[in-house]
């Protein structure tokens, strides 16, 4: 108990971090709510005024009076101040109503999207390794869903709160001041709700917490069912899914059962103590005014502020109640601030502009899980300009390899060089600039083939997209479409072949210009005829480049002068093959072969 009011402390401390921009609005949004505690103490006095004319026990009061247009007096005008200041009233009310809804709206939804924005940056920086153990679905869950959350707490329970609490004290006053003994049902009141209160509360976080969760793995489903429809529909598992998601949202349904009932029986008994309260309040209203303590009038003044005395108490025990379902999701939402992305910057990390290309690989060990490694003590060097194919069966770790490479992991052991420099100590964007990557199932986004050629150089022209489609063979079939480079290519690029999406993704290479090339098994889905131009335009896009070819389809490996295969986590040299160094000799590449110079096309390797 003691260590989840210590964690409740925490995250008031955060939250009041990130709505320390918004302090001028919700001051504003504050004065406005204070504005509504004094114009509600005056909604039930035009009532008050017109019972007491009729009965003839009051008249305006003096005060009042000396503002009236005339010297009027007498029942008529108590009737007349009665209906102005009724009008009044309610003018003010729905002006200020207005303004700080709107003035909520603004701010509520300004801090939800700054929050959301820390995340979604956040959760991009996070390591791959991460996203591979939890999916997208739980962190577009606590983006989308938890992160509102945060604006539920500070604009609509914790500021409606404090306008509670000031509503009570002046009701409080201005009863007391009528009735010392309808004043003290209050005093009694307050401590009953406050035990229904701290009764219902922890065990409405724990229940909001298990609803969150089963919400999110329904959202899954649906997430991983639809991301696979293809395979769905032609292994024909529609039902299934079906039944999986029906299954995962049953849970949570009950869930929120289960949430209802707690919450449903929280106000029953809220509103069950106040109701007593109000009926020991009428009744000794009533005996106080038989003894000629009390006007009718005051009466119904008194009962009013009563009923509306209640109000305050029941909304502060509703927003105890509501904050603790709103902490367990903007809870889940600082949880994914907390996760530590496992691939970080160094503080002193250099800057780099263009690489000269050589890499090497230094007693690299990586391993997904400890109990299986995937590279083991994996050692190559490679002069700026050598063009690398490498062969090896699924799941030898070709992908790891080129994932280290571009640092989107880091190795358990050793290091990699990027002309002569740990990786590690460059900056990560300026690492990853140095590199083109061409993927076996190339990734496009919703948008025009114009825009998905030039994702990685949004400035570059049109010329420059144009030239960079005609290198990779594209411009042919981009120019026959309807709209051609602002054709849009829909979801995933799904409107065009796979071919086409391929050789979109080779014009991004050729635009980019970097000068180290990845190309992960960039022919493996498509036809031969497709395949020969996706060969040709690599062969250009090759040139002058360190070129690293991932691939099992012998027309790929024509264009490398290294062929290596990964096997039990090393990478080994092809027997029979030999490269020329550039002074004119031969010489063996293999494991006894001096590291080669920034000139040569010899590699060498070791474990």
């Amino acid at each position: 108990m003691h260590g989840s009011r210590s964690q409740d402390r925490l995250l008031y401390l955060r939250i009041a971090a990130h709505a320390r921009p918004y302090c001028a609005a919700l001051f504003g949004i504050l004065a406005l709510e204070l504005l509504s505690v004094p114009l509600m103490l005056l909604v039930p006095v035009p009532l008050k005024l017109a019972v007491n004319s009729l009965t003839g026990s009051d008249h305006v009061p003096p005060l009042a009076q000396h503002w009236l247009p005339f010297n009027w007096s007498g029942r008529t005008t108590d009737l007349w101040f009665a209906a102005a200041l009724m009008i009044v009233v309610g003018l003010l009310q729905h002006f200020t109503a207005l303004t700080s809804w709107l003035l909520q709206t603004r701010t509520s939804e300004g801090m939800v999207l700054d929050f959301r924005s820390q995340i979604f940056e956040h959760v991009q920086r996070l390591s791959l390794n991460y996203h591979d153990r939890r999916g997208i679905t739980d962190p577009t869950y606590r983006i989308q869903y938890d992160a509102p959350s945060l604006a539920q707490i500070v604009v609509h329970t914790i500021i409606p709160a404090i306008t509670a609490v000031l509503m009570l004290a002046g009701t409080f006053y201005v009863t007391i001041r009528l009735d010392f003994e309808l004043a003290m049902i209050i005093v009694v009141l307050g401590p009953c709700l406050f035990l229904v209160t701290r009764k219902y509360t922890d065990r409405v976080h724990n229940e909001c917490s298990r609803v969150r969760e089963r919400d999110s793995v329904a959202m899954a489903v649906v997430s991983e069912a639809l991301g696979a429809l293809r395979v769905v529909k032609v292994f024909g598992q529609e039902s299934r899914e079906h039944s999986r998601f029906v299954e995962q949202s049953g849970k949570y349904v009950r869930g929120q059962m289960n949430l209802a009932v707690l919450q449903g029986s929280f106000f029953v008994l809220v509103g069950l103590t106040i109701v007593v309260a109000s009926t020991v309040g009428l009744f000794v209203g009533v005996r106080h005014v038989q003894a000629g303590l009390l006007t009718v009038g005051d009466l119904l003044l008194l009962m009013t502020y009563l009923g509306r005395l209640y109000e305050p108490l029941a909304i502060l025990s509703g927003k105890i109640v509501e904050i603790q379902a709103a902490l367990v999701s903007v809870g889940r939402a600082f949880a994914l601030l907390d996760e530590s992305p496992e691939v970080v910057e160094s503080p002193h990390a250099k800057p780099l502009v263009r690489a000269t290309g050589s890499v090497e690989f230094r007693g690299v060990i990586f391993a997904y899980t400890d109990a299986r490694p995937v590279l083991r003590n994996l050692s190559i060097s490679l002069p700026s300009g050598a063009h690398i194919g490498i062969l090896g069966r699924t799941g030898s770790g070709k992908s790891t390899l080129l994932s280290l490479l571009l640092r989107l992991y880091d190795p358990a052991s050793g290091c990699i060089l990027l002309d002569g420099v740990d990786v590690r100590n460059y900056k990560v964007a300026d690492l990853r600039n140095q590199f083109s990557i061409v993927l076996q199932e190339p990734v496009l986004f919703s948008t025009t083939i114009g825009e998905n050629i030039a994702y990685t150089q949004p400035a570059a022209s049109r010329a420059e997209i144009v030239r960079a489609a005609q290198a990779a063979n594209a411009d042919e079939f981009i120019m026959a479409l309807p709209r051609g480079y602002d054709t849009e290519v829909g979801a995933r690029g799904m409107t065009l072949s796979g071919g086409e999406r391929q050789r979109i993704s080779l014009a991004r290479a050729f635009l980019k210009n970097a000068p180290i090339l990845i190309l992960d098994e960039p022919t493996s889905s498509v036809d031969m005829a497709t395949e020969a131009a996706i060969v040709e335009a690599t062969e250009e896009l090759m040139r002058g480049r360190t070129t690293f070819v991932v691939t099992h389809r012998v027309s790929m490996l024509g264009n490398c002068d290294l062929h290596f295969e990964l096997a039990g986590g090393r990478l080994v040299p092809l027997l029979g093959y030999s490269c020329e160094h550039r002074q004119g000799h031969k010489q063996s590449c293999d494991s006894s072969a001096p590291s080669a110079g920034a000139n040569s096309k010899c590699v060498t390797t070791g474990s």
